[in-house]
């Protein structure tokens, strides 16, 4: 099944965008009286049929919509950008895939990227998405420092990841089901010992990720797929 994605869809004004026009009338070939599948980021799944198949603006009638249902739990990864992009795209990739609602990039005293275009990483999920099936589109944050942000973190379980090999606390031993939940993924060079006690005074609990030490994107990976396991 293909997905079109369209935001803020209009009931009296319906038309598919430039992009996904094209890829509907040129590609895919659709013609009057096709039914079509819309989504529209925000869990509504969209049933219509095509009216004017014009390959720069697509004209639809929509015949019904349905939700998603509805999640007892929020996960956001706020994680610092990795040095090669391809590396924090494939991230965004692959937890839109598994579920992830918010995603922030932290920049750390060790950080190795401090510019990111988020514009390319919304692309990554917009793709993703529809991949997967999904109607959600997770909230990405544009890159801020990282005691600015820890100061405003909201969730109710907050835990900052960290590399020590003597902690006997596992994420999957103490997150609780059904809740929200913010993680703190640091980079390459792990956050510091400051960081890592400014995170503590904030309220955020340091937990472990496993026994072996990973890279930022996997341990963003692996964070994320524990958080959805427990509330499966």
């Amino acid at each position: 099944m293909n997905l079109f994605y369209q935001p803020d869809i209009d009931p009296n004004n319906t038309c598919l965008d430039t992009e996904e026009s094209r890829h509907a009338i040129k590609v895919l070939r659709k013609k009057a009286g096709d039914l079509i599948t819309i989504i529209d980021g925000n869990g509504t799944f969209i049933e219509a049929e095509i009216v004017d198949p014009n390959p720069k603006k697509c004209n639809v009638k929509i015949l019904t919509t349905t939700k998603e249902k509805t999640k007892d739990h929020y996960i956001h990864i706020a994680l610092a950008p990795t040095k090669s992009i391809d590396r924090t795209e494939w991230f965004i990739e692959k937890a839109v895939e598994i579920g992830i609602d918010e995603i922030s990039l932290i920049l750390t005293k060790n950080s190795e990227r401090t510019v990111v275009k988020t514009d390319r990483l919304f692309k990554k999920a917009v793709s993703a998405m529809k991949q997967s099936l999904k109607a959600s589109l997770p909230q990405i944050n544009e890159v801020v420092k990282y005691s600015a942000f820890i100061d405003n973190v909201k969730d109710d379980e907050k835990y900052i990841a960290y590399v020590d090999f003597s902690n006997p606390e596992q994420l999957f031993k103490v997150a609780r089901a059904k809740s929200n939940y913010c993680i703190l993924i640091g980079p390459e060079g792990d956050f510091t010992e400051t960081e890592l006690n400014q995170a503590i005074d904030s309220g955020f609990k340091k937990v472990g990720l496993g026994k072996s030490r990973l890279r930022t994107e996997t341990a963003a990976m692996v964070a994320c797929h524990i958080l959805n396991l427990i509330n499966e």
